[in-house]
């Protein structure tokens, strides 16, 4: 698992239609079959694992880092667990998330590919099309949050990718305003999962934000990205909440659960990102470490509960 990536999982999920299938398990039979936790002993959070949440946080689930379970069984045990959301969900599987009450907390389906961004000018009349359709898409479903992405640098200077950015993305912001959708781009580390990302770290996706000027886009604050990529992780949440939206988790290195085998303490992360007055989504983007089914549900409960402060 240390070697997949979140691009060649999200290719297989699209192959299989609903993620891996054949689990022959149901929701709810994975969480009744979880092991009794009393605690989160060894980790970096105090909270009991059965503590019913706080409510100062918005949780959810990315969805492809639980691409096993089908999205039945994925919105069964995040009403199971206590939360209601669940992120990177295409309008296929919204129709699903309603009969649960599940919300899209992030949108995706427009973009072109994670590589293939607006940086590029030369994909802007797709990408245009492309986005126009699906901000009228999340619109109607009642959904907010939709995704892109700012594509590879490929020989491109920083300066010329900010200012195509800024050229395609003004293209499709007025019609995001119109509906009421917020545009995110997401923040990828280029050392190890995505070389040549464009977006590769907060000052330049600040920087394409400030040009924008548009409370209709902002930036999706992957924590793991960029931990490894520029670290001061609370400070930098601290100095520029107001252009962070939208934030991500997982363990460094390697990607995993969130406990005390790695080196971020999301408890600490969680209570400076509350006191910025932060209204959006936290998502758990972790890819479980490969256990049992029951194991691998545990570690989405624990969690939750360690960034639920």
């Amino acid at each position: 698992m240390h070697n997949i990536t979140r691009r060649k999982l999200l290719q297989s999920m699209a192959m299989t239609g609903a993620g891996i299938a054949g689990t022959g398990l149901a929701a709810a039979s994975l969480v009744t079959a979880m092991p009794a936790v009393a605690s989160t002993k060894g980790t970096n959070s105090s909270n009991t694992v059965n503590t019913p949440l706080k409510g100062n946080v918005n949780h959810s689930v990315s969805r492809w880092t639980y691409g096993d379970l089908s999205i039945e069984e994925l919105c069964q045990t995040v009403k199971d667990l206590g939360f209601g959301a669940i992120d990177l969900v295409g309008p296929e599987d919204w129709p699903v998330l309603k009969q649960y009450g599940i919300d899209s907390s992030m949108c995706n389906g427009a973009e072109i590919s994670l590589e293939d961004g607006f940086i590029h000018s030369e994909l802007h009349d797709e990408l245009e099309a492309r986005y126009i359709k699906h901000i009228d898409l999340v619109a109607d479903a009642g959904y907010t949050n939709l995704i892109c992405f700012s594509g590879n640098a490929r020989g491109m200077s920083r300066e010329d990718g900010l200012e195509n950015a800024v050229k395609g993305l003004k293209r499709i912001l007025p019609h995001a305003e119109k509906r009421n959708v917020v545009i995110f781009m997401e923040l990828f580390n280029s050392k190890v999962d995505h070389p040549d990302y464009m977006a590769d770290n907060s000052a330049w996706g600040i920087e394409l934000c400030k040009r924008l000027g548009s409370k209709h886009f902002s930036l999706l604050y992957d924590i793991y990205h960029m931990q490894i990529n520029e670290g001061d992780i609370i400070r930098t949440i601290r100095d520029n909440y107001q252009y962070f939206g939208h934030y991500h988790t997982a363990g460094v290195p390697g990607r995993h659960e969130i406990d005390a085998s790695q080196e971020l303490n999301y408890e600490a992360i969680a209570k400076a990102i509350v006191e910025t007055g932060f209204k959006g989504y936290l998502a758990q983007e972790f890819i479980p470490t490969p256990k049992t089914k029951a194991n691998r549900i545990a570690s989405l409960q624990q969690a939750i509960h360690i960034c639920d402060v």
